[in-house]
């Protein structure tokens, strides 16, 4: 599809075109697909905003930049907001003060575990510790989950001290999903005495999804 027909696809309004037309620019240079992109960012199609805030991520400018925070902070549908999120992890260090304060004050489930799923693949430890902090404190099992996960992340880092001080409490927790994930976490942390006792604990648990995890040490 060349630049004419994805502007047309873009001026249509059925949005699987629009779709399609952004889909067409992935490959193109940030000179001619950031200003489109920015063009459909208040589309009425939730998906259709997703793939703009996509798109941003695949084209980093300043202007995509400002459009990323924009959505991050500002759309009124948290798929966008996720999808906003993960495209300005992409930006590194210049990002992290921003996707904090997301995870602060958004309570969406989905932005705040596609947060975690970034920063767990970014050298950023200390921005990822205090996000874990946050998310062991989620009304959503899933984003603790998310959080126990990027604990275990952090056992092979400068941050496995305190990541094994907020992982050991929860070995006892009531919920077996849980303790399946601590078991998982404490991992990385096997050469630590109270790790390794932790996971003997585990590997006599109730639930043997749990002991298993445990003992696959």
């Amino acid at each position: 599809m060349d630049i004419d027909a994805v502007r047309e696809a873009l001026a249509s309004d059925n949005p699987q075109d629009r779709l399609r037309g952004l889909t067409q620019l992935r490959n193109s240079d940030p000179e001619t697909a950031v200003p489109l992109l920015l063009a459909k960012r208040r589309d009425p199609e939730f998906m259709v905003r997703s793939f703009v805030a996509m798109g941003l991520g695949r084209h980093r400018t300043e202007e995509s930049f400002a459009a990323l925070l924009e959505l991050l902070k500002g759309d009124g549908d948290y798929n966008v907001r996720a999808e906003a999120a993960n495209s300005l992890s992409m930006y590194g260090e210049s990002a992290l003060l921003h996707l904090l304060e997301a995870f602060r004050f958004d309570d969406q489930w989905l932005v705040r575990r596609s947060i975690l799923a970034a920063l767990i693949e970014s050298p950023h430890t200390e921005a990822l510790y205090q996000i874990c902090v946050l998310a062991l404190e989620d009304a959503d099992l899933t984003v603790v989950e998310a959080g126990i996960d990027g604990l275990g992340a952090l056992g092979r880092t400068e941050k496995r001290a305190e990541a094994l001080a907020l992982l050991l409490p929860k070995v006892g927790d009531q919920e077996w999903r849980t303790r399946y994930r601590v078991a998982r976490a404490l991992q990385p942390h096997a050469d630590d005495p109270r790790a390794k006792a932790a996971l003997a604990y585990l590997a006599r648990d109730e639930d043997r999804r749990v002991a298993t995890a445990a003992g696959s040490q």
